[in-house]
């Protein structure tokens, strides 16, 4: 969440940020409910505070006047006791009531954008800032889909009898390149200094609402009919919520920082919003795999960590030599917890055009906030927020299907990426 100090000392700059965004009307108007908010909830802390201060300083004196003989007195002060202490008891009401409130509010408003985030409304917004082409070719063939079922390893209609739709079955070369995709990425990122960690499938409401996933974006997950902990329970969309939940809570050492981490996951999305697109093959799924990159670090140090992680997303399309273009994506498209990202677009000659194959965000403090997560400069008393990026490195379908109509041939077998062979047993071709 971004800071509550920021919105009640300048709310210009949060509506200025908001309307970069294209933000609704109802959540330019939460500002101003919320700004009222936090102006009530200091306000009763004030008084509350007022109130306490009184009944400490005049309760002593109670018995003073007692010994003194002075019941009279005395009586009169308790009363004054009594109405302050009853007051602040109403006020300390009050202010858990207002608290809740700024927190909700809160939960709703996104990460304040980045100076250098491009202005725009939406994806069409984005600026492409990088090309890199192997081969950019043009379609000649089939699309991924129909060329994985032609090669008898891709099965949509037995995925539908066993889950509905949007799930897929691979089978043969197809599942043992999934596969290898994943360890390629695992082995790059281990390469790259990222530590390995493997993370639960399933997380409780507290960790989604830590990275941002709740309250905002609940229709897009899959809810557990079961508690963890007490608490609703989610299937992960992503594995930046188990990672970068890891240290939530916690006082980290100056001398951890940066922290580095790489995960792979199965990722589980309802696709709520949709409907309608990219129904058939292996582009929109409800379960998918990826391997996720997840970075904490110093405040000062996220700039050039957005750019590091970035490159290191791009390294592995360019080990598999396939065309991508770099967005630099703009206000409107960055994420509403993102302050600054890039998409990774890779070239689909079925579709004859770039589709999102990673997303690379800085989300400055917005996470940390809402996790508790800070660091302790060597010598200072205070505490500081960390700041939080991830990025998919890779989304293994999407690789598979890049790879697909990448790398087919005229005879309808696939040229197996040099970098992957050694993951398949040395494998060179892919053929019926």
């Amino acid at each position: 969440m971004i800071d509550p100090n920021l919105v009640a000392n300048d709310p210009d700059a949060v509506r200025a940020s908001l309307r970069r965004r294209a933000a609704s009307e109802a959540t330019l108007a939460s500002v101003e409910r919320l700004v009222a908010t936090i102006a009530r909830r200091r306000a009763a802390q004030t008084e509350r505070d007022q109130s306490l201060a009184v009944r400490n300083q005049l309760s002593p004196q109670i018995g003073g006047l007692m010994k003194q003989g002075k019941a009279a007195e005395a009586e009169e002060l308790k009363a004054k006791v009594r109405t302050a202490a009853d007051r602040a008891a109403e006020l300390e009401t009050e202010v858990t009531v207002l608290q809740a409130e700024e927190a909700r509010l809160l939960l709703y408003l996104p990460n304040q954008v980045h100076p250098e985030t491009p202005d725009g409304a939406d994806e069409h917004g984005n600026v492409v800032v990088r090309t890199w082409a192997a081969e950019c070719r043009q379609m000649s063939g089939r699309t991924h889909d129909d060329l994985a079922v032609a090669l008898g390893m891709y099965d949509p209609d037995r995925a539908a009898k066993l889950s509905g739709s949007r799930f897929y079955v691979l089978s043969g070369a197809l599942a043992k390149m999934e596969r290898a995709l994943v360890s390629l990425f695992c082995d790059m990122a281990e390469r790259a200094g990222y530590r390995e960690v493997l993370v639960p499938y399933m997380v409780t409401a507290e960790s989604m609402a830590g990275t941002g996933q709740l309250p905002k974006f609940e229709e897009d997950l899959f809810k557990l009919t079961v508690e963890l902990a007490g608490q609703p329970a989610y299937l992960v969309p992503t594995a930046e919520v188990p990672v970068t939940n890891l240290h939530r809570d916690e006082i980290l050492d100056d001398s951890a920082l940066p922290i580095r981490y790489f995960a792979f996951t199965p990722c589980f999305r309802s696709e709520a919003g949709s409907a309608g697109r990219d129904t058939r093959g292996l582009i929109r799924q409800h379960q998918f795999h990826k391997v996720e990159l997840v970075w904490i670090v110093r405040p000062e140090e996220g700039a050039a960590a957005l750019e590091t992680l970035t490159g290191h997303a791009q390294s592995v399309l360019e080990a598999l030599g396939l065309p991508y273009q770099t967005v630099a994506r703009c206000a409107g498209d960055v994420g509403n917890g993102g302050a600054k990202g890039y998409d990774l677009e890779v070239w689909l000659p079925g579709q004859s055009a770039y589709r999102e194959i990673s997303s690379c965000t800085w989300f400055t403090d917005y996470q940390t906030r809402r996790l508790k997560m800070r660091f302790k400069r060597e010598g200072d008393k205070k505490t500081t927020l960390c700041h939080t990026l991830n990025g998919s490195g890779l989304a293994v379908g999407r690789t598979l299907v890049a790879i697909l109509e990448n790398y087919q041939q005229p005879d309808g077998s696939v040229v197996v990426p040099e970098v992957l062979r050694p993951y398949m047993g040395g494998l060179e071709r892919i053929a019926r």
